[in-house]
């Protein structure tokens, strides 16, 4: 596999719109470095194009760099890509759902987008799945799977709402993230 180069030196968090950045007859990735270790996804540029060339731009611009999961919820989501650590940020853009009838939350490590109860507002907010998780077929869209270093992402602290570091809680973060592609 190839390691596409960044395309910023430095964590970029505003957009007005992705740059499309993805091409043809390539098959991508995602390499995440956390505070707990590594873990890879096979993201789905066929069955979520719009979805997957935003994850990708951001990860060239090290958009996730830093930021923390502040959603974990043992058996069902760990949630992040809000800048602020809250669940309210995003990158300054928003686009719809897509969503494919084949695929469903029907195991660990489906990945996710987050967003509000409107269908036109992911932005940068993902999340892993920790099994099967029924209710949110064809709500949210799925743009991969995990498919080395999911004992990592079952790692993560357990957190929802802001952490309070006077009581010892702090919460795990994304290091990187490297965008991996190969010939399909």
């Amino acid at each position: 596999m190839e390691t596409l180069p960044y395309l910023s030196q430095t964590p970029v968090r505003k957009f007005a719109r992705p740059e499309d950045v993805l091409k043809p007859g390539l098959d991508y990735y995602a390499e995440f470095e956390t505070t707990k270790g590594k873990f890879m996804v096979d993201l789905y540029e066929e069955q979520a194009p719009k979805t997957v060339n935003s994850f990708v731009f951001l990860a060239l611009n090290h958009y996730f760099d830093g930021i923390v999961w502040h959603r974990v919820i043992p058996g069902f989501v760990a949630q992040t890509g809000d800048p602020t650590g809250t669940g309210t940020g995003g990158p300054g853009y928003q686009f719809g759902l897509e969503v494919t009838p084949s695929l469903n939350y029907d195991k660990e490590g489906v990945l996710g987008m987050a967003r509000t109860s409107d269908p036109n507002s992911n932005g940068s907010q993902f999340f892993i799945t920790y099994g099967p998780t029924p209710n949110l077929n064809q709500q949210y869209t799925i743009f991969g799977q995990v498919t080395e270093g999911m004992d990592v992402v079952k790692q993560l602290a357990p957190t929802e709402g802001v952490a309070n570091p006077a009581r010892g809680e702090a919460r795990d973060k994304i290091l990187s993230v490297k965008i991996l592609t190969r010939a399909k």
